[in-house]
């Protein structure tokens, strides 16, 4: 039942977003809204502050991860002896 909900949301989305090919993150307050009451109606009030959380922590540690990727860059080889 809930991937039929999605699927009659996110259509008429996504034909509108094809729509809009020369202002394609065109996206105004109409859209924000119905997309956030389908994210309260598939996980509750209760479980989005823990989803929020979660993808807060999983966006720091990918910067975090970006920023050693490029240190490591920087930094310039090292020859070890033996």
């Amino acid at each position: 039942m809930i991937f039929f909900l999605i699927i009659l949301i996110f259509v008429p989305i996504n034909e509108y977003l094809n729509n809009l090919k020369n202002n394609i993150m065109n996206i105004g307050a109409p859209e924000v809204i119905l997309i956030a009451l389908v994210v309260l109606l598939i996980f509750g009030g209760k479980k989005i502050p823990e989803l929020m959380k979660g993808l807060g922590k999983g966006v720091s540690s990918f910067k975090k991860g970006m920023k050693d990727i490029e240190d490591d860059i920087k930094e310039e080889p090292t020859e070890t002896k033996k």
